[in-house]
């Protein structure tokens, strides 16, 4: 016997009406490419996401067509993308963070028809226009009075362009699985395969990532979204804010500590969430410039480890509660929030800031285990390393076209590539990439604790570890950092720091010191390359 409830699909224009209606009032602010600060409504959006749909439905754009995005966190780009889904096609979010030739392969990979640029990517656009032969019209994410001569094809200013939709317009219908977003890993080997999530996985990953144990959203709340569109939903913002009505403050290309800090307090933002580099550069504002934050209650920072100093600044020098977080492109893409449970709350703040450097725990929608290298389920007892898998409504089961082969396991888990730990409370503790994880006498060494303990020693800017050969133990760690300005710390000073924090076995041979460390395109230490550039390195007991 089946229920007798009525058939109502999950699909992303019903967000976009849910929040023109019942929360019509609340802005979306945006610091424009142009310059000055814009605001519109929900009502307003909802209303100008309706002209993209009639505008891109008049272009003949339609159901399953990809349609490019190359811009940064605005009002305009967040229309667009209900715009987009609203006529059955897929935005297709692309990181200008690539290399061009990246960004090249991907919209051709993607077939993209129509492509969404800010005034800032032109430049890269014209260098690329001859190797992007699916591309029928540009339009450039700007007003007349500001749009240059470019000489991409059919090029219009996004205003002009959209002036000429009236709005009436109806949204179109579709089963729920149809296709909504397309967005590439970040992969540093081979070329980025493509994540394609359906209307009804966004709509559960919303429902699933928001809560007031992962991201605390309210009509009450202003949140900012650093973290950009083009990094997988934005976390899922895009979404989930207009879902729960919350306020969206959008900093556009400006990400500075100064500006940055700017509009957390003119907009009085009590939420958001960015990556570790956005959240050190505010951090280096604050403590230069001397000044507090005076609304901001919770961050969430994710994208990759999180140092626990940076935990303890923002928590004990600025009031502000700290939410580790992790998750994939393949996940849309929360996968584990740190959320601190009642147990653990009467702990000392030191035990509880062990806890918070971890991962956190997954939310309902969001299955876990650990296994070793023959599939084999391991404890969760917070000391046993294994490859992470992971299951959910808002997991891929396949890249774009096939890329990758089958990615499921026999029990339907996809392998994240990730190994970690995982507690008897659930919680998640990344411990390396599976490529980047050390192994040194047939034991794993964990690159990601020890950075995250060099990052702590007051004269270290960033850090890293990577495996170096060694005659008898396969690998061992080099650590490699970036001194702060004006520091020059000497590698006794940083193994005496390290020395009652990591196990005897775990310390480094050696260290050197850089200019810079290289970093992928969504800001990740960039491990591959880092070992490129030390492959002729000797260790001195070597």
């Amino acid at each position: 016997m089946l229920g007798l409830m009525q058939d109502w699909p999950l699909l992303i224009h019903k967000i976009i009406d849910f929040a023109g209606v019942q929360h019509g009032a609340q802005e979306v602010v945006s610091r424009s490419v142009e310059g000055p600060i814009q605001r519109v409504t929900y009502r307003d959006l909802r209303g100008r996401a309706l002209k993209v749909a009639q505008r891109l439905s008049r272009d003949g754009i339609k159901l399953g067509d990809r349609v490019a995005t190359l811009a940064w966190n605005t009002a305009r780009h967040l229309e667009v993308w209900y715009g987009i889904t609203g006529v059955g096609a897929i935005y297709h979010t692309v990181n200008p963070r690539l290399f061009p030739e990246q960004i090249a392969w991907i919209v051709n990979h993607a077939a993209d028809r129509v492509l969404f640029t800010d005034l800032t990517f032109l430049p890269i656009l014209e260098g690329l226009a001859d190797k992007l032969p699916s591309i029928e019209r540009f339009i450039v994410l700007t007003d007349s009075a500001h749009m240059p001569a470019t000489r991409l094809r059919n090029a219009v200013a996004y205003e002009d362009w959209l002036a000429e939709a009236d709005g009436d317009f109806a949204w179109a219908e579709f089963d729920e699985n149809t296709a909504a977003g397309l967005c590439y890993t970040s992969g540093t080997t081979g070329n980025p395969k493509g994540v394609l999530y359906s209307h009804r996985s966004n709509v559960l990953h919303s429902l699933i990532s928001t809560g007031l144990d992962a991201l605390p959203l309210a009509p009450s709340t202003s949140c900012m979204p650093v973290v950009p569109l083009f990094h997988a939903n934005s976390w899922g913002l895009a979404f989930s804010c207009p879902m729960k009505g919350a306020k969206m403050v959008m900093p556009g290309a400006k990400l500075d500590g100064a500006s940055v800090f700017e509009l957390l307090e003119t907009e009085k933002v009590d939420f958001s969430a960015a990556v570790p580099t956005v959240w050190l550069m505010l951090l280096a504002y604050l403590q230069k410039e001397q000044k507090t934050l005076s609304t901001l209650k919770v961050v969430v920072i994710g994208g990759s480890a999180c140092p626990p100093e940076m935990i303890r600044a923002f928590e004990q020098d600025y009031g502000v509660e700290v939410r580790h977080a992790w998750g994939m492109t393949e996940m849309s893409p929360i996968g584990s929030v740190g959320y601190i449970k009642p147990a653990a709350r009467a702990e000392s703040y030191e035990d509880v800031l062990k806890l918070k450097s971890k991962q956190g725990f997954a939310p309902f929608g969001v299955e876990m285990k650990i296994v070793d290298d023959s599939d084999k389920a391991l404890p969760w007892d917070g000391k046993t390393f294994g490859r992470l898998k992971v299951a959910g409504p808002a997991v891929a089961k396949a890249y774009f076209k096939g890329e990758g082969g089958d990615i499921l396991d026999a029990n339907g888990f996809f392998d994240t590539g990730d190994v970690a730990t995982i507690d008897a409370n659930g919680y998640m503790q990344i411990t390396d990439r599976a490529k980047d994880v050390i192994k040194s006498g047939g034991e794993w060494i964990s690159s990601i604790d020890i950075e995250n303990f060099a990052v702590g020693h007051p004269d270290v800017a960033e850090a890293a570890v990577i495996g170096v050969p060694h005659h008898k133990w396969d690998e061992r760690p080099l650590l490699v950092i970036v001194p702060k300005e004006g520091r020059k710390p000497t590698p006794q000073d940083l193994f005496e720091f390290l020395k009652p924090k990591i196990a005897k076995w775990w310390m480094p041979d050696d260290m050197q010191i850089v200019a810079e460390i290289p970093h992928t395109a969504t800001g990740k230490i960039n491990k591959l390359k880092l070992r490129e550039a030390f492959k002729d390195y000797k260790l001195p007991a070597a």
